[in-house]
């Protein structure tokens, strides 16, 4: 099962990350035309895999209990 999603990292394209550099809300990636294609379970965090247009981006999440929405730790592009 993790082998189709490791080739699907090796094949994703570089791409500048000027647009996930800071920490953002997941919703405002989502209200900013990411769609989130897939989900995984890390010891750093839930981890989101996010897509706008042809380039996909790992992301994982922080949360906690008193906070407000989930944030992004931070987001790296799959190549």
């Amino acid at each position: 099962m993790m082998r189709p999603l490791v080739a699907g990292f090796l094949l994703t394209a570089l791409v500048p990350l000027a647009a996930l550099a800071a920490e953002e809300s997941v919703q405002a990636l989502l209200a900013a035309g990411f769609a989130v294609v897939g989900i995984v379970p890390s010891p750093a965090g839930p981890g989101l895999f996010l897509q706008k247009g042809d380039k996909l981006f790992a992301c994982f999440v922080a949360e906690t209990p008193t906070s407000p929405d989930l944030s992004t730790r931070y987001c790296k592009p799959v190549h």
